[in-house]
């Protein structure tokens, strides 16, 4: 028993916190001219997971367009600290960083129930923080990635939006920067075929005894031509989460007729520092400028 734990723990611990680096990241540091707002409540008596922080800048003319960040860990562990997105506030853009319920409090579709329901959530309150409700993206990593690409496919799925309120917001997405993110959940092979594993305790038990909440809690099967546009990177060397995953994801996008970038990382894994690279960074910059309205502000 004591082995299956420490193989199990071996996992999660592949999964958590993969932003920057293979390192566990720091709080990071609001930069001059950011004001931060902790743990805002973005569902009413909701779970204690159901909170997030927002970013942004002191000064700024006219709505924000908004990034929010969704933080990865296997679903079963990570947390909202470690944001990459927060440079972005000295940017004139608004970040907002989530938490949301575990597999370890729930399983699917509880994470992705919450992740609407904090969209609708800044959507309902764009006035109050000077957010633009028509311009919001979504970037995540591994696990934070799944979600995000599941924002940017299933963004219709109504039977999600029933965590929370503000019913009468859309938790649709304009765009989405997924990192190395589950897409297929069917084919990730040893991450999801024993008891234990994340995709296993995400959906309630192996693939192979689950096969339709495997197909519901796949980015893949919502693919269509309302898609948000996607930018997806993944590292070459990845042994966690296989390159081939946001291959076939990207290879559905096409064929929608939706726009998608799909940015092989060389020489990375899952996570690394070449995510972070002036040139990476520069193609995400780009991609948010062009789908959030920065462009033409």
């Amino acid at each position: 028993m004591k082995s299956r734990w420490i193989w199990v723990l071996g996992l999660v611990l592949a999964w958590t916190n993969p932003a920057i680096s293979q390192e566990r990241p720091k709080p990071p540091r609001a930069p001059q001219g950011v004001k931060v707002l902790k743990d805002l409540s973005y569902v009413e008596n909701g779970h204690e997971r159901n909170r997030l922080d927002l970013y942004l800048p002191e000064k700024a003319e006219g709505r924000l367009p908004l990034i929010v960040w969704i933080h990865g860990g296997a679903w079963w562990a990570g947390n909202k600290e470690g944001c990459p997105a927060v440079p972005f506030a000295a940017k004139g853009y608004a970040v907002a960083s989530i938490n949301y319920r575990l597999s370890q409090h729930a399983v699917f579709p509880a994470q992705i129930e919450d992740c609407k329901a904090a969209i609708r959530w800044l959507r309902a309150n764009s006035a109050k923080y000077h957010l633009d409700p028509d311009h919001v993206g979504v970037w995540g990593g591994s696990a934070g990635g799944h979600l995000v690409a599941m924002l940017g496919t299933a963004g219709g799925v109504k039977e999600w939006d029933r965590t929370g309120g503000n019913l009468d917001q859309s938790s649709r997405v304009q765009c989405v920067v997924d990192w190395f993110g589950p897409a297929d959940m069917a084919t990730m092979g040893k991450q999801a075929d024993k008891p234990g594993t994340p995709v296993a305790q995400l959906i309630g038990g192996p693939v192979q005894e689950n096969r339709e909440k495997a197909r519901k809690a796949s980015p893949l099967t919502y693919v269509g031509k309302d898609s948000a546009p996607f930018l997806i990177m993944h590292g070459d060397k990845d042994n966690t989460v296989p390159l081939s995953q946001s291959e076939v994801l990207a290879e559905a996008l096409k064929k929608a007729g939706v726009e998608v970038n799909l940015v092989v990382v060389a020489g990375n894994g899952h996570g690394g520092p070449g995510f972070n690279s002036p040139e990476n960074r520069k193609v995400i910059e780009d991609f948010f400028a062009k789908h959030l309205g920065k462009e033409n502000r």
